[in-house]
C-alpha cells in the first residue's frame, strides 16, 4: 500500500466511527445550520494577484514532526495578523498529528476563510467539514474517482461551501474538470511516494480552464518560487511546511506577499 492508500484507508475507519455516532442525516442537518457565509473561501481567492492559502500542520508522512512546540493558535493568529487570505487546518491525526478539535478552536479564533484538510472518502465528511464551520473541504481525485468526486461537490454546494479539488497530472485535471470542480489544485507533491516536483504546477497551469479558481500546492520555498507562480497565473497558493519552520511567521509571510507583486 503507498502511503496514501493508508491515509484514506484510517480516514475510511474515522468516518465509519463517527458516522456510528451521529447519522448522515443528523450531519447534514448540522451542516446546513452552519452560518459561515456562503463561498467565502473561493471568494478571498478571487481577488486580483495571487492570493495565499497558509497551512496548521505539526507533522507530516514526508517530514515527520515539523513543530514540537506547535502553538497551533498563535500560529493561525499570525497567519491572520500578516494578511493570509485563508487558513489551512490539517485535522488528519495519525500521520499529521491534527483534530477536529484543534479546527474547531482556530475556528473560533480567527475570521479568514478555512479549510478543513483531511482526506476524504465519503460524503458523510463534506458534511461533517461544514458542520465544524469549514469554508472549503480537500477532495483529492485519486482517492474519490470521479462519481464519488462528483456526489461530495454536489453535497458542497448544497452547503453552500467551497471544495478544493487536488489534482496532480492531466488526467486527473480533466476528472475534476468533467466533475464540475471550481477551484482546482496542483500537487507539486506525488501523493503515492511522497516525491516533490516543483515544475509541476507550471507545466499543467495551462489544462485548467479559465473558468476555475487554480491552486498551486507544496513545495513552495522561497519568495522566488512565489515570484514563479504569479508570473504564470495562478491564482492561489498554498503554502505550510515553509511557515511552520520559518522563525518569524509574520515576516515571512509578508515577505512572500511581496514576491507575489
Amino acid at each position: 500500500m503507498t502511503i496514501l492508500d493508508q491515509l484514506a484507508e484510517k480516514a475510511g475507519e474515522r468516518m465509519r466511527s463517527a458516522r456510528e455516532q451521529v447519522g448522515f442525516p443528523e450531519m447534514t442537518e448540522r451542516a446546513r445550520a452552519c452560518r459561515r457565509p456562503s463561498h467565502a473561501f473561493s471568494g478571498a481567492l478571487s481577488s486580483p494577484g495571487l492570493s495565499f492559502i497558509c497551512e496548521v500542520k505539526r507533522a507530516s508522512p514526508s517530514k515527520g514532526l515539523i513543530d514540537p512546540v506547535f502553538d497551533y493558535m498563535q500560529i493561525a493568529r499570525d497567519y491572520e495578523e500578516a494578511g493570509a487570505d485563508c487558513v489551512s487546518c490539517l485535522t488528519e491525526p495519525y500521520w499529521f498529528l491534527g483534530s477536529d478539535d484543534i479546527f474547531r478552536e482556530i475556528r473560533g479564533a480567527i475570521s479568514r476563510p478555512m479549510i478543513r484538510k483531511d482526506f476524504v472518502v465519503d460524503p458523510y465528511q463534506v458534511a461533517e467539514a461544514r458542520a465544524m464551520g469549514a469554508d472549503c473541504v480537500l477532495l483529492i481525485v485519486s482517492i474519490l474517482g470521479e462519481r464519488l468526486l462528483e456526489e461530495c461537490l454536489a453535497l458542497s454546494e448544497a452547503f453552500q461551501m467551497d471544495a478544493l479539488v487536488e489534482t496532480h497530472d492531466a488526467q486527473e485535471i480533466d476528472t475534476a474538470v468533467r466533475a464540475g470542480a471550481k477551484l482546482i489544485g496542483v500537487n507539486n507533491r506525488n501523493l503515492k511516494d511522497f516525491s516533490v516536483d516543483f515544475e509541476n504546477a507550471q507545466r499543467l497551469r495551462d489544462r485548467i480552464p479559465p473558468e476555475c479558481l487554480y491552486v498551486a500546492e507544496s513545495g513552495v520555498s522561497s519568495p522566488e518560487d512565489v515570484s514563479r507562480l504569479a508570473r504564470i497565473g495562478a491564482d492561489a497558493v498554498l503554502m505550510g511546511e515553509v511557515l511552520m519552520r520559518a522563525q518569524d511567521r509574520i515576516a515571512m509571510l509578508r515577505s512572500m506577499r511581496e514576491a507575489a507583486r
